[in-house]
């Protein structure tokens, strides 16, 4: 696996680079960071897990599989909704990064020296215990056993976002669980690897055309190439060049694991922020503190004290 930075550490400074007059400057803004608002080119679709190269980019009439995404829409209803929220409202919400507030729900944590102390811990709050309950319903998350809980609040006139990241994955195990509120919003993802991705060119009713198959494919419509049929090869793309946006409709769950955990940072921009937004992720243990592990016992420790779900914010 190729070297990464966890999200769990401050992001202290931020470079930005602009052109004045042919001359490039360097700038360096301290806390809070902020990234650079582009613009998604592909956008994932749930009904084929397929990420589709939007209409006015270059990318339209392409796609290629975008594995590791799990959507339910109306995961909850619009009563449990606010009354989830306006328990979470009860307690106070602390500051964090780029113009979010948070509530944490599990044990205090070293990332980079890799400790952990449950001082403090008193397990998840009585709200979620029926969504975690709920959540048994999904195939995608059997066995799903929530340690932590971090609810992040969102607000434009704040400035909210967050930037593109990965979850820890030494504490953390391979699923991570979004419970989005409020409002809608949009997850961007985005990869640093020097891979490429093969594009496949769509059919008009937007699946992925067979290798060496003679159609008139969007591609070549998008292309200008009306009426003309032929082979059309796919296209290799380099893997930083593209970006995937996720469409979260308020109440629905998402679930993030394979590619889209480990390979694809997640983050969401300020412009894709309209309205308050409370955002609920649950995370699971790793492998090293699940059964069989090096840290099992202190894992059966964390389980019991997040599973009692008489919590409070640390």
């Amino acid at each position: 696996m190729s070297a990464r930075i966890p999200y769990g550490f401050p992001a202290a400074i931020s470079r930005l680079q602009w052109q004045k007059n042919g001359n490039a400057f360097n700038c360096f803004f301290c806390f809070p960071l902020l990234f650079p608002q582009g613009e998604d080119n592909f956008t994932y679709c749930p009904a084929t897990g397929l990420a589709k190269g939007n209409e006015h980019s270059e990318f339209a009439g392409w796609a290629f599989p975008f594995p590791g995404v799990f959507l339910v829409e109306e995961f909850i209803s619009e009563d449990e909704e606010c009354e989830i929220v306006e328990l979470m409202d009860r307690d106070d919400w602390k500051p964090s990064q780029s113009g979010r507030k948070k509530q944490d729900y599990g044990p205090k944590v070293n990332f980079k020296k890799q400790r952990l102390k449950a001082d403090g811990f008193t397990g998840l709050p009585s709200f979620s215990r029926k969504i975690v309950a709920q959540m048994k319903a999904c195939s995608v998350l059997s066995g799903f056993l929530p340690v932590e809980q971090c609810n992040l609040d969102y607000t434009p006139e704040r400035g909210s976002a967050i930037d593109p990241h990965f979850d820890d994955w030494w504490l953390w195990g391979e699923r991570l669980v979004s419970l989005n509120l409020l409002s809608k919003t949009v997850l961007s993802m985005s990869c640093d690897s020097e891979d490429t991705i093969q594009l496949s060119p769509t059919f008009s009713k937007g699946q992925l055309s067979p290798p060496g198959s003679l159609t008139q494919t969007a591609a070549c419509r998008n292309s200008g190439e009306e009426g003309i049929e032929g082979v059309v090869p796919p296209r290799l793309v380099p893997s930083k060049e593209v970006t995937v946006a996720v469409h979260l409709p308020r109440r629905a769950l998402v679930v993030l694991q394979g590619d889209a955990r480990y390979k694809w940072k997640h983050g969401i921009h300020r412009k894709h922020i309209e309205n308050r937004r409370v955002c609920v992720t649950f995370r699971e243990l790793s492998a090293e503190f699940s059964a069989g592990g090096r840290h099992e016992e202190l894992g059966k420790e964390l389980l019991e004290i997040a599973l009692s779900f008489q919590g409070r914010p640390v």
